[in-house]
């Protein structure tokens, strides 16, 4: 039997990237697929690849940032498919790089609105749904970079530890009323969101990057993936409260 057949999965951000790569995943194990994006010109394009997994997946445009959104898209997961069991809260920003000191309110605000605020949003409607059902597993994309520090990007550091810490209080508050609450930390993975950073157009600062990772590589899509898999089925049932490092040793350094 498929690991996650006649489950629902709700995954933000999962239009590309990492989140489209769990979508293709989880629709491969039998969910029925609720993907939550901005609208991109190519939505079509991107969810065949979901869709010819499992043909039970929707689209929902939607911003996380937005709490009427976000409330609106799980209505929709709901009303569709008649549960929510797995959500993946993914979608996730850049933002401009530099120093604390130099650091524009407007760049602050917009990563934290996304990268936090949008984690918090998603939780704050997926726990209330769960609770109704006395079952469901959250998994929150946080980073390495929710562990240590990073120069230049405050606000996306800020945002990712204080993901993790969403993670553990409400781990904690709700052990027992079956819901589980992980995270997963990837390192740096070769996806549009690195490109569009800017990294992989600098020969130099990729290499830095890479580096940066015992194992010499980026990592892949695929890999957070699996990752995600793990913990949105019965193998990890003894799991919660935890973030799952997935980071080439990145933070065994």
């Amino acid at each position: 039997m498929k690991k996650l057949e006649h489950k629902t999965v709700f995954i933000t951000g999962g239009l590309s990237g990492i989140g489209k790569a769990c979508a293709i995943a989880a629709a491969r194990e039998g969910a029925n697929i609720a993907v939550a994006d901005m609208k991109p010109v190519d939505v079509e394009e991107a969810m065949q690849d979901i869709l010819q997994e499992n043909n039970k997946a929707i689209f929902i445009e939607c911003d996380v940032s937005v709490f009427a959104q976000v409330e609106s898209a799980i209505e929709k997961t709901v009303s569709t498919f008649g549960s929510l069991d797995v959500a993946l809260n993914n979608a996730g920003i850049g933002g401009e790089p530099n120093k604390v000191g130099d650091m524009t309110e407007q760049a602050w605000l917009k990563v934290i609105g996304v990268n936090l605020n949008g984690v918090f949003n998603c939780m704050r409607h997926e726990l209330a749904q769960m609770a109704k059902q006395h079952n469901g597993v959250i998994v929150n994309m946080a980073s390495i970079l929710g562990r240590v520090g990073f120069a230049t990007s405050s606000h996306y550091v800020a945002a990712k530890h204080g993901v993790i810490g969403l993670t553990q209080t409400a781990a904690l508050e709700y052990a027992t009323e079956g819901i589980r609450v992980n995270a997963i930390c990837p390192g740096f993975i070769d996806t549009p969101l690195l490109a569009k950073g800017g990294i992989s157009d600098h020969t130099d600062v990729k290499q830095h990057i890479i580096e940066l990772h015992p194992m010499k590589r980026l990592g892949r899509a695929e890999e957070i993936a699996s990752g995600f898999i793990f913990l949105a089925c019965g193998d990890s049932s003894f799991v919660s409260g935890t973030a799952i490092e997935i980071d080439g040793g990145y933070l065994a350094l």
